[in-house]
This record gives structure tokens, C-alpha cells and sequence, in this order.
């Protein structure tokens, strides 16, 4: 697959690039994306919940009444759970959520996310650029150059620009990412992905090791 390669005034260079078919062009495989957004997801939690269970309350521990004859419950003492301001059963602890895929597996869910995208059309080739200094106004007008303001945009780099990136930061539907950090789930939220040159080039290095 052929994509036109534009410049961020938004006009064609004359210049093509083909589309790597062993990762833009894959069947993709609806299962393993699945499992590798859940991964994301459950990175993103903090897993810190923790509640209080009957030993670690501050209180004391005579009983509270008699074993029998009380016409009630056997509850003890005041930190039992029957009580208001008692322990918890079975209440949340600290926990990781973090979740293991195979490398092979993550790999190739990546690579139906991309050809998702691919298919549906989706994807913007731009030649190298960079910003002289950090400004929101110069990153918004390339966006309007390429016809996909007010979408949400995914821009990905094929290493760390810093000017780049702080002039997208105060964009809420855009964020940049450097290619060796693209993930599944990042590609599928985006409605549009714009790459670079080299940054085709690092994806097809990093999946096709």
C-alpha cells in the first residue's frame, strides 16, 4: 500500500512510500488486541485500596458481653465487624494488576491495531519536521495543513522531540509518541495517525526483529 508523503504545510511532495505489508497489511487478529488493551488498562491502576480488618483497628479488646444470654450476636470486642467503626471482612488490600503477554502476542496486536488503521484509511505520512521553539499556535496550524484539526490525533516520532512535544501538550485531542512506546491501545483511541518518514521506518525495524 502506497501513501502520498506530505509536507506540514500540508502539501504533496511528490513523493510516495509503501506501507509495510508485514505490519500495516496483516489480518488482524480481533483476540489478541483484545487481550493486550486489557494489559494497558490494568497497568493503569494504581491497585493502593486498602481497608482496615478487625486487628489493625485502634480499640480495645475487652468483650464487649456475656458469651450467652445476651439475646444477640457472639461479637467481642469493639472492633468486631458487626460494629459501626469496626473491621472490615474481607475488605480491598494493596495488589498489582499487571498482567503478562507474551512478546509475539503483543507484537502482533500492535500490528492489527496498525492495520486497522491502515485499511480504514486512517494514517498520514509527513516528512521529518521540527519546531524551532516550543509553541502550541505553530503545532495547531500544521494540523490545520493537514485537514485533521478537531480529531483526535496520534503523532509518532521516530525519537524524543522535545519541542514537538511541548507544543501538543496543552492539545487535548492530540498527543505524541515515539515509535518505540506505540502501543495497541493508544492506536485504536486515535482517529487519525500521523507518522513521519523515519518513524515508518523505526516501526518496521522494532516489529520486524
Amino acid at each position: 500500500m502506497e501513501i502520498n508523503v506530505l509536507n506540514i504545510k500540508g502539501e504533496n511532495t511528490g513523493r510516495k512510500v509503501t506501507l509495510n505489508e508485514s505490519v500495516f497489511g496483516i489480518e488482524p487478529n480481533d483476540h489478541v488486541i483484545y487481550l493486550d488493551v486489557k494489559r494497558y488498562m490494568a497497568a493503569q491502576r494504581q491497585g493502593t485500596a486498602k481497608s482496615k480488618e478487625r486487628s489493625e483497628h485502634a480499640g480495645s479488646t475487652r468483650k464487649l458481653g456475656r458469651q450467652k444470654g445476651g439475646g444477640g450476636a457472639r461479637r467481642g470486642d469493639i472492633n468486631s465487624p458487626l460494629l459501626k467503626g469496626g473491621g472490615r471482612v474481607f475488605g480491598p488490600k494493596p495488589r498489582d494488576y499487571s498482567i503478562k503477554l507474551n512478546r509475539k502476542v503483543t507484537v502482533l496486536a500492535r500490528k492489527s491495531a496498525l492495520s486497522y488503521k491502515a485499511k480504514e484509511d486512517a494514517i498520514i505520512v509527513v516528512e521529518d519536521f521540527n519546531i524551532e521553539a516550543p509553541k502550541t499556535k505553530d503545532f495547531v496550524n500544521i494540523t490545520k495543513n493537514l485537514k485533521v484539526d478537531g480529531k483526535k490525533l496520534l503523532f509518532v516520532l521516530p525519537e524524543v522531540n522535545k519541542n514537538v512535544y511541548l507544543s501538543a501538550r496543552n492539545l487535548q485531542r492530540t498527543e505524541v509518541m515515539v515509535a518505540s512506546t506505540l502501543n495497541t491501545y493508544k492506536v485504536l483511541d486515535a482517529d487519525v495517525l500521523v507518522m513521519t518518514e523515519n518513524s515508518l521506518k523505526a516501526i518496521d525495524e522494532i516489529f520486524n526483529k
